[in-house]
């Protein structure tokens, strides 16, 4: 898929890209793109590129410049020749498994999907079946993003295993990296629907802090991080029952268990959260209760807003009903 943009610099000779082999293409630099750090030209140039794959490529010692090798922070001058020796696509150790999806949307560059409790959308550690990723690639065949040298994940990114809810799966490397910027300059529609415990005084609110890996526990994050990232959540209460509340949040950034964290700090962990609510589970829950509601971006080809939505889980209904009563 090819905009207007990337017809325009494919049209200007002095831009050429000459590609020499099946795994080597060659770039020589214009007087305006002079003063451009390397990697920041290179992913402007090609679609393919993101500036941390660059950066593994020039550590690799696989980026050459007028044919010796450089630093990462290199920054190009004119009639610089630029070499990339493209390494083959690593084939990711994830076998395709028939596993049922419950699809939203689907065309060429783009895969929606609500995603179940219980199913990790990666392959880690302990989890290396019935993962999204292994259902994705049965599904898609060989249609999926490579971006960073790695052949077919599809991910752009991911919701806990045990949250529910609207996921986008990157079918090219083009959808890839423009989603990727998008998620990047926090310009995605994430809304998410909750219930907590307690009850709010105020029926919205913004908490905004910094999050990182909690100092003593690496597998949580915390707001007690000094070197933590900003995060901004924004809430709103749409029911209240007896010490118990349903929310909506959405998302300024996208931290690790950003929700799960920010709304435990103002003491209202989400029910069902073993890792950072009380332990007591008294409604018998796999996990916290947290639903990937809308999902919105620019798509990648026709540069049209987009807006997907899941239904809430049954259980989640369930609980809400009992609350009611």
């Amino acid at each position: 898929m090819i905009n207007n943009n990337d017809m325009n610099f494919l049209n200007d000779d002095s831009n050429e890209d000459v590609i020499n082999s099946e795994n080597t293409i060659d770039f020589l630099v214009s007087a305006e793109e002079s003063g451009l750090r390397i990697d920041k030209y290179l992913s402007e140039r090609d679609e393919q590129f993101s500036r941390s794959y660059i950066q593994k490529l020039i550590s690799d010692a696989q980026i050459l410049v007028n044919g010796k090798e450089i630093k990462s922070n290199y920054k190009v001058r004119p009639n610089d020749q630029i070499s990339i020796d493209i390494p083959d696509l690593s084939e990711p150790d994830i076998l395709p498994e028939d596993i049922p999806l419950d699809i939203l949307y689907e065309d060429d560059d783009v895969l929606v999907v609500n995603k179940p409790k219980n199913m990790v959308v990666h392959p880690s550690a302990g989890h290396y079946s019935g993962t999204l990723v292994n259902a994705i690639m049965y599904h898609c065949k060989d249609q999926l993003s490579g971006i960073n040298g790695v052949m077919r994940p599809g991910i752009v990114h991911r919701i806990d295993k045990d949250t529910t809810g609207v996921l986008v799966i990157c079918k090219n490397d083009l959808s890839h990296k423009h989603l990727a910027e998008q998620f990047k300059v926090h310009s995605i529609t994430r809304r998410y629907r909750a219930i907590v415990s307690g009850n709010f005084k105020d029926e919205t609110g913004t908490i905004s802090t910094l999050i990182g890996r909690h100092p003593t526990d690496r597998k949580k994050m915390s707001v007690h991080c000094k070197s933590g990232k900003e995060a901004v959540t924004h809430y709103r209460v749409l029911e209240q029952f007896s010490n118990y509340s349903y929310i909506e949040c959405w998302l300024e950034t996208g931290r690790t268990h950003q929700i799960r964290v920010h709304m435990s700090s103002i003491g209202h962990p989400l029910i069902g959260d073993d890792v950072y609510g009380s332990g007591k589970n008294r409604f018998h829950l796999q996990g916290q209760t947290l639903h990937a509601m809308v999902l919105g971006f620019i798509h990648p080809s026709t540069n049209e807003y987009m807006e997907f939505s899941a239904p809430l889980p049954d259980y989640f209904e369930k609980l809400l009903q009992n609350f009611r009563k």
